[in-house]
């Protein structure tokens, strides 16, 4: 059977008719601050953590977000890694609406840590938690227990696997008074120190600028003193200045460092991840290791896909990990809720009530339960620990359960 032309134009219409009058999903959009540093002492690491998080967002706002009808819009404020510099732009960013953000790390909690259960708004930090902060009922959150947990975990399996439990492991610090989280972990090691004699005997905590010119003094003296590994918890750039000051020594004493200045992050101004033999990152997080983990795998689709060109280290493992967890509150809090009905508080009540699985985390973090008694999840806290082998940063231990803490 031929159909004529106006029977063949007016089935058209119709179709464009149905076509038109379909019902489409609406979208609400939520703003999500970014707290930066772009010009502060952290600015090296955040194009990595910066494009862990937005490569993270628009995988979720295509995969996820589309399909339950929200789109995140990240929108960045340049806090300088500075408490006063976050206070100071906070009621801007507040004008925004915001239910839920991204935190850098401890300045940020500083500055915001009163304010946010009367603000109603969920930050998560990129970084590990503090002391300053493991108050009940805290609205900025980490996926990672506090730098002190983080770098006690490492003496104890220290003390265990080079001390053979035998005898005190000799451990010195360099830390920095710039930032309340570098003073945290150093009195966190000092009360740990203090309540266990037996595990660690801490012969020096150096306090030095967060971009020293040179440590050489410093490293002598710890060194004469029979330090037998060197804790860096604070700056890329102490870091770095560690590592140059015992290679003009001549001095081979393995250093502890950080997720945010581990190993893989700082091959590069070294000179190649063969300079850092024998060294360790001791962290709560995923290790960027060259092993073909479901976290990398997971990294490798989000720079196929989806435009991330960080490179693959423990700083970009940050961004992603922190990411992974705000998407993924927000999902939950949508999916009971609905997706036009979140508020800050229902997000925060989600993150209460809510076990977030490490496959649901893409195996960035194992299972994160929070209450209300810390910011970060306080039971059966356990870190990885990795060493530079053969020119490879490879695991030394998964999952090595912390000793017990007291807040100190």
């Amino acid at each position: 059977m031929r159909f004529t032309a106006p029977i063949r134009y007016a089935a058209v219409l119709a179709l464009l008719g149905l076509a038109l009058s379909a019902p489409t999903q609406a979208q609400t959009t939520y703003v999500v601050p970014s707290l930066s540093d772009f010009s502060g002492p952290f600015s090296t690491v955040m194009p990595s953590i910066g494009g862990g998080r937005e490569a993270v967002v628009k995988w979720w706002n295509a995969e996820v977000g589309a399909k339950q009808g929200i789109v995140l819009q990240l929108k960045a404020y340049d806090t300088r890694f500075e408490t006063a510099q976050t206070a100071s732009l906070w009621p801007g960013i507040l004008a925004e609406k915001p239910l839920v953000g991204f935190s850098l790390a401890g300045p940020d909690t500083a500055a915001l840590q009163q304010r946010l259960p009367n603000d109603k708004v969920v930050m998560f930090s990129a970084s590990a938690s503090n002391g300053f902060a493991w108050r009940p009922n805290q609205w900025i959150l980490s996926l990672r227990p506090t730098f002190a947990h983080e770098f006690v975990g490492f003496v104890d399996w220290f003390h265990k696997t080079k001390g053979e439990g035998k005898r005190p492991v000799k451990v010195a610090m360099v830390t920095s008074e710039s930032s309340p989280s570098y003073v945290d972990v150093a009195k966190g090691m000092i009360a740990f120190a203090k309540a266990n004699p037996k595990v660690v005997e801490l012969v020096e905590v150096v306090y030095a600028e967060a971009q020293p010119a040179d440590l050489t003094l410093q490293m002598r003296r710890v060194t004469n003193a029979g330090a037998e590994v060197i804790l860096a918890p604070a700056s890329i750039q102490q870091a770095i200045a560690i590592k140059r000051a015992l290679a003009a020594l001549n001095k081979k004493v393995p250093v502890a460092f950080a997720m945010h200045n581990a190993p893989t992050f700082i091959a590069k101004p070294m000179g190649g991840i063969q300079t850092l033999e024998g060294d360790y990152e001791t962290q709560g997080g995923a290790l960027s290791t060259d092993d073909d983990t479901e976290v990398k795998r997971f990294y490798d689709m989000l720079t196929a896909k989806y435009g991330l060109k960080a490179p693959w280290n423990g700083v970009t493992i940050g961004g992603i990990a922190q990411s992974l967890l705000l998407v993924r509150a927000v999902e939950a809090a949508a999916k009971k809720h609905g997706p036009d009905k979140l508020t800050g508080e229902l997000i925060h009540t989600t993150l209460l009530e809510t076990t977030f699985t490490s496959a649901s985390l893409q195996g960035y973090a194992s299972d994160i339960k929070y209450d209300i008694s810390a910011p970060f999840p306080a039971t059966n806290i356990k870190v990885n620990i990795g060493t530079v082998k053969d020119g490879k940063l490879v695991p030394a231990v998964l999952g090595y359960a912390v000793p017990k803490m007291d807040l100190w």
